[in-house]
């Protein structure tokens, strides 16, 4: 059974910095796409960064510059540095391998002053 266990999230003020970790298991991870999601108060839930199997990434337009997504092959592990944390970016994070339907229960980030 898959699962994807997200931890790091917090409380910081504007312009702080969180590195969110996704532990997955139930899966041979290094073979899989991973990315990482998020779901505002009152809002759909959203991508935000995504990293192949071989390490390519992409972002969203909000996150380009400020977030980096990395993953450990050896540690199957999934991790989101982010940096320059606007009030905006209040959320629930989520970890994921889009192939698979399942979700965790993701990190809850604030950012305010």
């Amino acid at each position: 059974q898959v699962q994807f266990v997200e931890s790091g999230g917090g409380s910081v003020q504007p312009g702080g910095s969180l590195r969110l970790s996704c532990a997955v298991s139930g899966m041979i991870f290094s073979t899989y796409n991973m990315a990482w999601y998020r779901q505002a108060p009152g809002k759909q839930r959203e991508f935000i960064a995504f990293i192949s199997s071989r390490g390519k990434t992409s972002y969203v337009d909000s996150v380009v510059n400020r977030f980096t997504i990395s993953r450990d092959n050896d540690k199957n592990t999934v991790h989101l540095q982010m940096n320059s944390l606007k009030p905006e970016d209040t959320a629930i994070y989520y970890c994921k391998a889009p192939y698979y339907s399942a979700w965790g229960q993701g990190t809850q980030v604030n950012v305010s002053s």
